[in-house]
C-alpha cells in the first residue's frame, strides 16, 4: 500500500507538467488571441476587439481575491480536474454560439465565464506545480511549463486557425462556420485532456487546505492578501510587474490584425491561414525556443545575471514590427523571420518576469501570492491593452509601432528598482 501510494505522490514530472501547462495554456490562447483573429475576419472592429478581448484580463486580474479560498478548501488536484471540465464544456458552448446573428455578445459572454474559470484553473495548477515539485525543479521545469504553454498556443492560434483558414476557403462553408468547427475541435482536445489529468496528476503530501487562523475564512482570506504587501521591497515589486511587459501588452493586440489588414490600410493582407503559419507556429515555436533557453540559462548562472541581459532581449527586437509596418514586405519568408525574431526575444525575457514571480511568491502561502502577482501581471497587461486598438486607429500602422518602441522605456526602468538574491533559481548541487 505504502509503494502504490508513493508512485501516486511521486510521478515523474515529465508525464504530467507538460500537460498540465499545454490544458492551462488552451482556455487563455483561446480568449486573448484566437478570438481577436476570429472576431477580425468576421467584421469586428480593432477599437472593440482589443477594448473587449483586453476587458477579460479582468479575471485574471481579480483572481487574487479568491485565490486563498483555493487554498483553504479541498486539494489543488480536485480544483484542476473539476475546472477544467468545467472549461472543456464552455468551448462546446462557444461552437455553438458563433453562427448565431448577435455571435459578439454571445460569444464574449462566455469568453469572460471561460476567463474567470481559467483564471481559478491557474490559481490551482500553479499551486499544484509548486507543491508537486522541489525548489531546484521548479526552476528546471520553468522552461518546460513555458514550453507546453507555448504549444497550447502553437495549437490555438497556429495549427487550428489554420484550420479555420482553410475551411474558409473550401467547401460550403462560410466564415461562421469555419470557426465554430474549429471550436469544436478545440473543445475535443481540452475534454482528452481533463481525463488524462483525472489518473495522471500526482497527489503530494502537502497539497492539503491551508488555515491560516481559528478565526474563520474572512480573517484567513484577509491575513493572506495582507502578507503579500508586507513583503520588503513591494513598490518596486509591483512597478516591475505593472511596467515590464507594458509594450507587449499594446503590441500583442494589434499584431494579427495588422498581418490580416489588407496593405491599403497599413497591414500585410495575409490571409488566415498565413497568419495561422507565421505568427500562431513560426512564431510560436519562437516564443517557446526562447522560454526554454531562458529557463535553462537561468537555471545555470541564476536571475540576477541574466536579468538585464533578458530585458534587452526582450525588447530590442520590437523594431521589427516598426520595419514590417514600414515597408510593408511581400515576402512571407521574411515576414515570417521577422516575427520569429520578435517572438524569441518575447519568450527569452519573460522568463525572467515568470521566475520573479516565483521569488516573489516564496514563503507559507505561494499558492496565493503567485497567485496576486499573476493578478498585477495581467493588470499590466489589460490597461494598455484596452486602449491600444483606439491608439492604433488614430496613429495608423506605421506610427503605432514606433510608439511601442517608445512604450519599451518603463520596462528599462523597473528592472534597476527590484533586487533578486543571487542563488535564485540557480540549479542547486
Amino acid at each position: 500500500m505504502t509503494n502504490v501510494f508513493s508512485r501516486r505522490s511521486s510521478r515523474n514530472p515529465w508525464a504530467w507538467v507538460t500537460t498540465l501547462y499545454f490544458a492551462q495554456g488552451i482556455p487563455y490562447v483561446v480568449a486573448m488571441t484566437v478570438s481577436v483573429i476570429m472576431y477580425k475576419r468576421m467584421g469586428i472592429s480593432n477599437t472593440d476587439i482589443a477594448l473587449w478581448t483586453s476587458g477579460l484580463y479582468l479575471a485574471w486580474v481579480l483572481k487574487p481575491l479568491w485565490s486563498p479560498f483555493v487554498d483553504m478548501y479541498r486539494t489543488k488536484r480536485l480544483w484542476v480536474i473539476s475546472l477544467q471540465l468545467v472549461l472543456g464544456l464552455a468551448l462546446i458552448l462557444a461552437a455553438l454560439a458563433i453562427p448565431m446573428p448577435s455571435f459578439f455578445l454571445v460569444t464574449i459572454l462566455i469568453f469572460w465565464f471561460m476567463a474567470f474559470a481559467s483564471a481559478t484553473h491557474d490559481i490551482a495548477a500553479d499551486g499544484f506545480y509548486m507543491l508537486a515539485l522541489p525548489e531546484h525543479q521548479q526552476a528546471s521545469f520553468a522552461g518546460v511549463r513555458s514550453t507546453f504553454y507555448r504549444i497550447a498556443m502553437i495549437t490555438g492560434q497556429g495549427l487550428l486557425v489554420v484550420l479555420a483558414g482553410y475551411l474558409e476557403t473550401h467547401g460550403e462553408a462560410n466564415i461562421a462556420h469555419a470557426w465554430s468547427v474549429t471550436f469544436g475541435v478545440l473543445a475535443v482536445l481540452f475534454l482528452v485532456f481533463f481525463a488524462y489529468h483525472r489518473f495522471i496528476l500526482p497527489y503530494p503530501g502537502g497539497d492539503r487546505p491551508v488555515r491560516t487562523t481559528e478565526q474563520g475564512p474572512l480573517k484567513d482570506f484577509l491575513e493572506v492578501f495582507a502578507s503579500f504587501f508586507r513583503k520588503k521591497n513591494i513598490v518596486a515589486t509591483l512597478a516591475f510587474l505593472l511596467l515590464y511587459r507594458f509594450a507587449e501588452a499594446q503590441l500583442v493586440k494589434l499584431v494579427t490584425p495588422f498581418l490580416l489588414d489588407g496593405r491599403d490600410g497599413g497591414g500585410l493582407g495575409l490571409t488566415t491561414s498565413e497568419v495561422g503559419i507565421v505568427y500562431g507556429s513560426i512564431g510560436v515555436v519562437s516564443l517557446l525556443l526562447g522560454g526554454l533557453i531562458g529557463g535553462y540559462l537561468v537555471s545555470r548562472r541564476g536571475l540576477r545575471f541574466w536579468l538585464w541581459i533578458m530585458v534587452f532581449v526582450m525588447h530590442i527586437p520590437d523594431l521589427m514590427f516598426v520595419y514590417l509596418s514600414q515597408v510593408q514586405p511581400e515576402s512571407l519568408f521574411l515576414i515570417s523571420g521577422a516575427v520569429a525574431l520578435e517572438q524569441f526575444g518575447y519568450g527569452f525575457g519573460f522568463t525572467a518576469y515568470m521566475l520573479y514571480m516565483i521569488h516573489v511568491s516564496e514563503g507559507d502561502h505561494k499558492t496565493a501570492h503567485y497567485a496576486i502577482c499573476t493578478g498585477f501581471m495581467a493588470l499590466g497587461m489589460m490597461l494598455p491593452g484596452m486602449a491600444s486598438g483606439w491608439i492604433q486607429e488614430q496613429l495608423g500602422y506605421k506610427m503605432f509601432f514606433i510608439w511601442i518602441i517608445l512604450s519599451t522605456i518603463p520596462s528599462f526602468i523597473v528592472p534597476a528598482l527590484v533586487k533578486i538574491p543571487s542563488e535564485f533559481a540557480r540549479k542547486k548541487g
